[in-house]
């Protein structure tokens, strides 16, 4: 798989078309495990989801992909941007844009939830972007790429305890975000 990102990336074409039949089933369980935490009624579908995804990578040629972890990294980035965008649109034309908060616990990794407002938090992801954007990453690609602690180290190049004092710490800040001001 990195031989031919890397054959992609240098401009054979061919190369992409071997790698997409190699990635589709990678992309697909991305996005299911992204629309398993979606409402029921959700009108975006995993297919369409890998599509859109896809149609992104394609514009990211440029990338000089290391290896399979930093595919996975940059398609979990992706599909983040095209739900978040979907979001955005939905939401403004369903509510004129208004979003309520959501709390950020074990249980939305843990088990699939609803109504898991992906507008909140991603400006909480942005937030804490700005302040520590390792955290950040962990978070991206932990819940919105299912990556476990193992391949998220190997992606972001440091050790599992690293990543699970991040995940812990990146849990405890986002919840505190997402809850708002006390009242």
């Amino acid at each position: 798989m990195t031989r031919l990102l890397r054959a992609w990336s240098d401009g054979d074409e061919g190369a992409l078309e071997r790698l997409t039949r190699l990635v589709e089933a990678e992309l697909r369980r991305l996005a299911r495990g992204y629309m398993g935490r979606e409402r029921k009624d959700h009108t975006l579908q995993p297919t369409a989801l890998v599509n859109e995804a896809f149609v992104r990578l394609i514009d990211a040629r440029q990338i000089r992909w290391q290896d399979r972890a930093h595919f996975l990294g940059i398609s979990a980035r992706l599909m983040r941007r095209v739900l978040v965008d979907h979001a955005r649109s939905h939401g403004y034309r369903k509510r004129g844009g208004g979003v309520e908060h959501v709390a950020f616990d074990e249980a939305l990794v843990a088990a699939p939830a609803a109504d898991v407002n992906l507008l909140a938090l991603d400006r909480a992801l942005e937030a804490m972007a700005a302040v520590d954007g390792r955290k950040s990453r962990v978070v991206e690609l932990r819940f919105f790429g299912g990556l476990s602690v193992e391949e998220t180290a190997q992606v972001l190049h440091v050790s599992t305890d690293t990543v699970k004092r991040d995940w812990r710490l990146a849990k405890l800040w986002l919840l505190r975000e997402l809850k708002g001001p006390k009242q």
